[in-house]
């Protein structure tokens, strides 16, 4: 196989014999193949694909396509019946939860074992425990049996092994649908590092992350290889493909092709030139408050997270507080989108910084920014310098977006200078957490609150 491909499948076929009792499998076992007391379950069928070193492939298709029939081949821990698969390079997977881990072991066994299956001897595991313990963050359970685990602790573990064993392809099946927003956003962090050299094979229902972790996607159906390409190709016919099943036959839905076709991995959308419009970064919000049409009956819990927040520091600057509070200043730890709350950063200045930025980006478990904001559109404007020792702080006011059901972190930053040359001094990747509850949010990454909807004939 060529040095600049990582993974090579030929054919590949896995066939289970299915039995209707078990005395059909003793009568197999005595005719000797002359007769056959069973039938043929295909899981995957003739499957051919290559994936390039450095490639990040997604993989989608619906519960028992062959998804994770196929990735356990790729891992060599399911033998093909037909075909063969080819990798080049040490592989670390994160597949069905707990695999690989014995759960009468402590997570300290676990690791140890886990990492000599990969290849690392004790002295090399040894010298990484401390970053993988620090990376599972499961504080004094790593002492105790994994069978006490949560499914989250699980995932922790398991993919802190995996994140520490010099892989060179890396493949993850849906891990990441199980964990809290600060661990997620850990493992995109980790991803996303891995990404800039190592290959990457992604499962996942959730269409918006194959989008954007992956350029190209393959889609698997009853056992076959149905399409690739493009990951936004992919995802649309796949999305399409699904809605299909829910409406049935009487419906046929067709896709639409208008406009000038994009190339892979790119939109016709793409070739627009954006235009930039000027922003109003202060004033009165004379907008009157209208009822909602729709009510999203959300319910968002707030909680600091600040002294376990993971990030970076020069130790020249410092955040030392981070809030969403209501407009008039009350520290109220639910909201309901929609009402107008102010985002409160705290610093300290440790050194004299001439032009300071404070900012914060709220994001989903994925990692991608939803909204957020930082000072320099006024202090250009207008700008301020603190001395060592001061402390400031920026005030952010505005509408609450409606969110849906998940947990949502929020990035903080303290920096000095301009957008294009400036230090990053603080850094914090989770220094609150959004907890958003019975929101009735349907369609996109946030909601908004539509303050009249009508349906009614035309002449």
């Amino acid at each position: 196989m060529s040095s600049e491909l990582a993974i090579r499948a030929e054919g590949l076929g896995k066939c289970y014999q299915i039995y209707e009792s078990p005395r059909d499998r003793l009568l197999q076992m005595l005719v000797r193949g002359r007769r056959r007391y069973y039938r043929e379950f295909w899981a995957l069928r003739d499957v051919s694909f290559e994936v390039a070193r450095g490639e990040t492939v997604g993989i989608v298709g619906r519960n028992g396509s062959g998804k994770s029939t196929l990735l356990q081949m790729v891992c060599g821990t399911l033998n093909p019946t037909s075909g063969s698969v080819t990798t080049n390079g040490r592989i670390a997977a994160l597949l069905e939860l707990g695999a690989g881990f014995n759960p009468e072991f402590t997570g300290r066994e676990n690791v140890h074992m886990a990492s000599s299956l990969y290849g690392l001897s004790r002295e090399q595991v040894d010298a990484r425990f401390d970053q993988i313990a620090g990376f599972a963050d499961i504080g004094d359970f790593m002492e105790q049996p994994v069978k006490t685990y949560s499914s989250g602790m699980y995932v922790r573990l398991a993919f802190a092994v995996i994140a520490h064993v010099d892989a060179d392809i890396l493949v993850v099946d849906e891990a990441l649908a199980v964990g809290d927003a600060v661990f997620t956003q850990r493992c995109m962090r980790f991803i996303h590092r891995f990404q800039q050299d190592g290959t990457l094979l992604f499962v996942s229902h959730d269409m918006g992350a194959v989008q954007r972790l992956c350029r190209s996607a393959m889609w698997l159906s009853h056992g076959r290889l149905v399409g690739r390409g493009a990951s936004k190709r992919v995802a649309e016919a796949y999305l399409q493909d699904t809605q299909q099943a829910l409406v049935g036959t009487d419906t046929r839905l067709e896709a639409l092709r208008r406009g000038s076709e994009a190339g892979p991995g790119g939109d016709a959308a793409d070739e627009v030139a954006p235009v930039v419009e000027a922003i109003d970064y202060g004033g009165e919000d004379d907008a009157a408050d209208v009822p909602a049409a729709i009510d999203y009956a959300a319910s968002a819990e707030v909680r600091g997270n600040l002294p376990e927040a993971r990030g970076w520091a020069t130790g020249q600057a410092e955040i030392t507080g981070v809030s969403l509070e209501r407009d008039d200043g009350s520290a109220v730890p639910v909201l309901e989108g929609g009402e107008r709350v102010r985002m409160v950063l705290s610093a300290r200045a440790s050194i004299p910084l001439a032009r300071p930025i404070l900012g914060f980006i709220v994001k989903d478990r994925l990692g991608q920014d939803l909204f957020g904001e930082n000072t320099l559109p006024f202090t250009d404007a207008s700008p301020v310098s603190v001395e060592a020792g001061e402390s400031f702080q920026a005030v952010f006011e505005f509408r609450l977006p409606m969110l849906p059901n998940g947990q949502y972190a929020v990035m903080a930053s303290v920096a000095d200078g301009s957008l294009t040359d400036n230090v990053q001094h603080h850094y914090l990747h989770d220094a609150l957490i959004l907890t958003v509850a019975s929101s009735r949010v349907r369609w996109g990454l946030v909601g908004i609150p539509f303050e009249n909807v009508r349906l009614a004939r035309t002449p």
